[in-house]
């Protein structure tokens, strides 16, 4: 097996992960890694929410997938579009890391009030600006080692990025977690998703066996308020699931109107499909 990923070290650390999981699950299964780079990594100075459409971490991979040059492709799910190309399909989700964004290297409250974040998502600058109103915000990009160092030669204050990440690279010095209460995180994030193609009945029967139903429950509702709202993952709007037993709770933040509309509601996992429908017309500000 053969599977593609973008060469940024957190995406490496993701596809490992994926290998010692795969192997695990089928032995005597070889995975290969094999590393790209994407439109988004080559362009690192447009912010995201300009740079065309989605999809701009997997536009190469999933051409790569296509043309059968790789296998399957492991992303980050808040990368891949909520509607996909239809001779492609997320086959398998990881056991979900934490949900939450992060600020480092100091608490969101101890920023100073002249501080500068870096962030490259439209929703963390808005969920910035309704807690700590004034802070400046400065556009981010890179992988995280570089964002790092911009951090260290002090061209930012602090810098706002998901803790699953963090996390995947054992970075936790300076690395403070935010109450998802307050930022709600964006739809799959801290999930880790296995693409392949949709024919490919060999590879499908695979991941099977690594595909966590719990997280796969929770992201796929995320995403369908994202589908019913004609979203994509750069849409300043937050929304997560959390599955308890039959239950599934799900928080939702819209920044699309003025005020913001935000929604807690807790439902049978039986009514997901309606609810996820009702849920992005009201973010959507649309009367019943």
């Amino acid at each position: 097996m053969i599977a593609g990923t973008r060469e940024s070290q957190l995406a490496m650390a993701q596809t490992l992960q994926f290998k010692e999981v795969i192997e695990k699950a089928v032995p005597g299964l070889v995975c290969e890694i094999k590393g790209m780079t994407s439109f988004g990594d080559v362009d690192l100075q447009t912010h995201l929410k300009n740079m065309g459409g989605t999809g701009v971490f997997v536009r190469e991979l999933d051409a790569a997938l296509l043309a059968g040059k790789v296998d399957v492709t492991v992303n980050s799910l808040k990368d891949i579009p909520t509607v996909m190309d239809e001779r492609l399909v997320v086959a398998a989700v990881l056991p979900r890391a934490d949900v939450r964004d992060a600020m480092m290297p100091m608490p969101l409250e101890d920023v100073p009030a002249d501080g500068v974040v870096g962030t490259s998502s439209v929703r963390r600058e808005k969920m910035l600006n309704a807690a700590r109103p004034g802070l400046g915000i400065k556009t981010i990009r890179g992988n995280m080692n570089t964002r790092m160092e911009k951090l260290e030669n002090g061209e930012y204050t602090s810098i706002l990025m998901a803790k699953a990440g963090l996390d995947r690279l054992g970075i936790t010095e300076g690395v403070n977690a935010i109450d998802k209460e307050l930022f709600i995180p964006a739809a799959g994030q801290g999930a880790i998703a296995v693409e392949c193609r949709a024919d490919d009945k060999e590879t499908l029967e695979l991941l099977k066996k690594i595909d966590d139903a719990k997280t796969r429950a929770e992201v796929k509702a995320e995403r369908d308020v994202l589908r019913h709202m004609n979203a994509g993952c750069t849409s300043p709007i937050g929304v997560n699931a959390e599955l308890n037993g039959d239950e599934m709770r799900m928080l939702a933040i819209s920044y699309i109107n003025d005020p913001p509309i935000r929604i807690d509601i807790t439902f049978p996992l039986s009514e997901v499909d309606i609810k996820t429908k009702e849920i992005a017309n009201t973010l959507l500000g649309k009367k019943e």
